[in-house]
């Protein structure tokens, strides 16, 4: 078969535009998603009054709130969230060369966690706003986000470390991942026991991940923290790709294998720690979302990283909208519903995988 001079086989071609095709379509299901699901609720929007408040119409005075205050803060905060953990999934995944690597299968977002229960019980964090509505706004956040991520860094250096030895195979950093997330969660529960009944409540509302808790504020933050690191992974896909061939090889095309896995490790550390901070543990989606997007479109990064963001938030998005509604008018935390949703899904992927690949 003979091609133009400059011209791609057609097989090349059409490979390529599947992979086009699905980031257009994910990034159009999210659209509609988030439309849904500001429309969906205990109390039902028309589409034409949230086409009509997002215009700045007239429209009435409840509608408008319960858009602008509780439906779109929660909605935005599902895509950044679900982004985040599955960007960094994606990433854990790539650079310790283990399919079954994510923020939670690895103890991270356990140890996150730990580091905000430890804010909340010895400095105080989480015992404000009590009485000025149902719920906690966790005061001294940045102290708090300080200690999830100091907590999150060590255990991922941890990982990293035994990664890095010539007897960690995938399904060793997976069994040390969930050796060091019961640790961890040993650890919240004694602190719980020494709490008192304030500091008890703001450590248990930690544990239930809801992305309804965000405000405004908390979802600027977000944006501000998690955009840099999500960036940083796309632009350093190639390097991703060059690792997944193997570290010798990787090195021979320039790549500085111990910097890229370092960083790598740091940056969706960071991203987790961010995220627990704000929205408390929501687990698998940085599992999931991943896998999902690999077996559709294949191994190279430099559109599963995309991918798996718009996949990650519209899986998130889309658990949120469902928890929301399956027991209305009561509210499902989103992270209950991923964990029934991942573990099955998780269980399938461990014996589906052979040697550490899928």
């Amino acid at each position: 078969m003979h091609f133009e001079q400059g011209s791609l086989p057609p097989a090349y071609t059409g490979y390529i535009l599947k992979k086009k095709r699905f980031l257009i379509w994910t990034g159009l299901a999210l659209v509609l998603a988030a439309a849904a699901g500001i429309c969906l609720g205990a109390v039902p929007i028309a589409p034409d009054q949230l086409l009509r408040t997002l215009a700045g119409d007239t429209v009435p005075k409840r509608i408008s709130l319960i858009i602008w205050q509780i439906r779109l803060p929660q909605i935005l905060t599902a895509l950044v969230a679900g982004a985040g953990l599955a960007g960094s999934g994606a990433v854990m995944q790539s650079v310790l060369k283990n399919p079954l690597a994510s923020p939670f299968t690895l103890g991270i977002a356990h140890a996150a966690a730990f580091g905000a229960a430890c804010s909340v019980l010895f400095m105080g964090t989480g015992t404000q706003a009590l009485a000025a509505r149902a719920g906690f706004t966790l005061s001294g956040s940045a102290f708090t986000l300080a200690c999830a991520f100091g907590f999150a860094m060590s255990t991922a250096l941890v990982i990293t470390l035994i990664a890095k030895t010539r007897a960690a195979s995938p399904e060793v950093m997976v069994l040390t991942g969930v050796a060091l997330g019961s640790l961890f969660t040993a650890g919240t529960m004694l602190l719980q026991y020494f709490a008192d009944d304030v500091q008890l409540a703001a450590m248990v509302f930690w544990t239930f991940g809801d992305v309804g808790r965000a405000q405004w504020q908390d979802l600027a933050v977000m944006v501000l923290c998690l955009a840099p690191p999500l960036a940083f992974f796309v632009r350093h896909a190639f390097q991703y790709n060059a690792m997944a061939v193997g570290d010798e090889t990787a090195q021979g095309l320039g790549v500085r294998v111990t910097w890229v896995r370092l960083s790598g490790m740091v940056g969706a550390s960071f991203v987790t720690s961010v995220i627990i901070a704000h929205v408390g543990v929501i687990g698998f989606i940085g599992l999931v979302a991943p896998h999902m997007v690999r077996r559709l479109i294949g191994e190279d990064h430099r559109v599963l990283l995309p991918g798996s963001i718009l996949a990650g938030a519209l899986i998130l998005l889309v658990s949120d909208t469902v928890a929301r509604l399956i027991l209305l008018p009561h509210v499902l935390p989103v992270s209950i519903f991923t964990a029934f949703l991942g573990a099955p899904i998780f269980i399938y992927l461990i014996t589906k995988t052979q040697g550490g690949r899928p």
